[in-house]
């Protein structure tokens, strides 16, 4: 049989075959999330729950417009949606305490686009980004009992692996922008190690990689599962994983748990500004037309007046005052970068004397100066880098708030003092109207402790005067207690090597007389975290 086609019919055709086209292709929806488990079978799948592999999340197009950073976050989440016992106990107690999630939010403001930016960058899940909650408050200045610092809390060790410098004048774990590439590289690492895991890689980040294939090693032998819920790990670790999990859920469903989420611009809140060499901190902070705290604040990692004369030479400044910082910088001359002051060597001084006055380096010095073999010569002249202004300006950044220094009675206002020539503790007392003993112990010091022109002490008078504004801008510690267990084969000297003190003061902290320490005895430190 023979058809007629004619154009009306192969119009149809192609209209016909274009529309069975279109019907065929696959349309992209929006993920749905991981179904919850039963709780009726959870406690036979609680511990096979976390091998469960998270659906790859694929935000749209016009997620990044988004106004708010927290839509973006969460459309980054990748871990799947679990509940037991554990992590409802994490959110049982994030839920009563709304305050808590509030500071850490304040806290985290100024960190947090960059953050979710290069986690985005890497594809890595979005959860991540609130690591730093569970690890640091989001607290750049944080320092643990282990000597992990920064928001991303890295052991010394750790930190040089990853590239992090640890020197007199910085510390690349405090570093915001160098500690997150650096945490993010690990986390990636751990991940890839166990076959992406994200609850092994997170367990392995809080214990260590090899602590965690230890125990899936004695799982194995045991015939039992080896995923993280399974595991036999150190109770810090066993809680690590469901807090993050707790806390991502809660601000992720911030109505149903009563949570304000505060406003958080989906946009960059500092930008990286390439300095070139060593500057003064209080000089970057009057270029940038900001003050010191708030230069510290995006710039934790610098531990002296100035940034590292070996950098890096950069500097994280808030984008609206970026530009006409870098117009600035570009203008000053080199002689006023750093102030420079000429200082005639007296009788039986040594470089290391001269560099500890002027809070500088014998290497700088040296530099700076035709110095051979450390020898100097009585009035002979040198030229010194010191900072621009008086010394207390510099503290914000080296002062940390200090945990409860001590169980005695601190009843009125708090004051920040710095002693001055002639003080004592009897005349600052006197001035204050506290006593003696009072003052010496909120300051983890006794009565009879040399006091040193420029210390800053801690008061709580009834009557205080009202603080200068150098005071007020000083207002963080570099002083943290800390509470260290004491392990077998510790010693006064070990302990005192290990964080910078002296055995006078761990024995002062802690009224030891005896001369030996016991294994599990708890020590209290107070530790400078720029000398650590």
């Amino acid at each position: 049989m023979r058809y007629l086609i004619t154009n009306k019919t192969i119009s149809f055709l192609l209209f016909a075959s274009f529309t069975i086209l279109i019907s065929c292709t696959p349309i992209q929806l929006k993920p749905t999330p991981t179904a919850e488990l039963n709780p009726s079978t959870e406690a036979q799948s609680l511990a096979s729950s976390s091998t469960i592999k998270a659906v790859q999340k694929t935000p749209s197009s016009n997620v990044n417009l988004s106004k708010n950073l927290w839509s973006r976050l969460f459309s980054l989440y990748q871990f799947p949606t679990i509940e037991n016992d554990r992590i409802q106990a994490e959110i049982d107690w994030y839920s009563k305490h709304p305050d808590y999630l509030i500071r850490v939010q304040q806290n985290a403001k100024p960190y947090l686009f960059h953050i979710v930016n290069e986690i985005e960058k890497r594809g890595l899940p979005g959860e991540l980004a609130l690591l730093p909650i569970v690890e640091s408050a989001y607290k750049p200045f944080a320092y643990s009992h282990g000597r992990a610092a920064g928001l991303w809390q890295f052991i010394p060790s750790t930190g040089v692996a990853y590239g992090l410098k640890q020197t007199w004048w910085y510390d690349g774990r405090r570093d915001v922008y160098a500690s997150t590439n650096a945490a993010l590289t690990y986390l990636t690492k751990l991940s890839k190690r166990f076959d992406d895991d994200w609850f092994l890689a997170l367990a392995g980040y809080n214990a260590g990689g090899g602590s965690v294939s230890s125990a899936m090693r004695k799982n194995r032998r045991l015939g039992r599962p080896t995923d993280f819920w399974a595991l036999s790990l150190r109770k810090e670790t066993r809680h690590y994983v469901p807090k993050l999990i707790a806390i991502a859920s809660i601000l992720a469903n911030a109505d149903k748990y009563n949570v304000t989420l505060i406003d958080i611009p989906n946009e960059p809140f500092f930008e990286k500004v390439n300095i070139t060499k060593q500057l003064d901190l209080a000089r970057a902070a009057e270029l940038a037309e900001i003050s010191i705290e708030d230069l510290y604040i995006l710039n934790p990692s610098f531990n002296q007046w100035a940034t590292s004369p070996e950098g890096p030479h950069y500097l994280l400044l808030p984008v609206s005052k970026s530009a006409d910082f870098k117009t600035k910088l570009a203008a000053l001359p080199d002689s006023q970068r750093l102030k420079w002051v000429h200082h005639k060597v007296k009788n039986g001084e040594t470089l290391g004397q001269i560099a500890r006055r002027y809070r500088t380096t014998v290497t700088q010095i040296k530099q700076a100066n035709p110095i051979k073999n450390n020898l100097i010569r009585a009035g002979k002249h040198l030229l010194i880098p010191t900072a621009n202004y008086n010394n207390r300006l510099y503290a914000s950044n080296a002062d940390m708030r200090k945990s409860d220094i001590i169980n005695t009675s601190r009843q009125g206002q708090k004051v920040e003092y710095y002693v001055q020539s002639g003080d004592s503790f009897w005349s600052i007392a006197k001035q204050y109207g506290v006593g003696v003993r009072s003052l010496a112990k909120w300051n983890a010091m006794a009565p009879r402790d040399t006091l040193r022109i420029g210390q800053k002490l801690v008061i709580w008078s009834q009557h205080p005067t009202h603080p200068s504004p150098r005071t007020q801008l000083a207002s963080k510690r570099k002083n943290q207690t800390i509470r260290y267990t004491v392990k077998s084969g510790d010693s006064l000297y070990l302990i005192s090597r290990k964080f910078n003190v002296s055995i006078i003061d761990l024995k002062r902290w802690n009224t030891l007389n005896k001369k030996y320490l016991k294994p599990g005895q708890k020590l209290k430190i107070i530790v400078d975290v720029t000398r650590t």
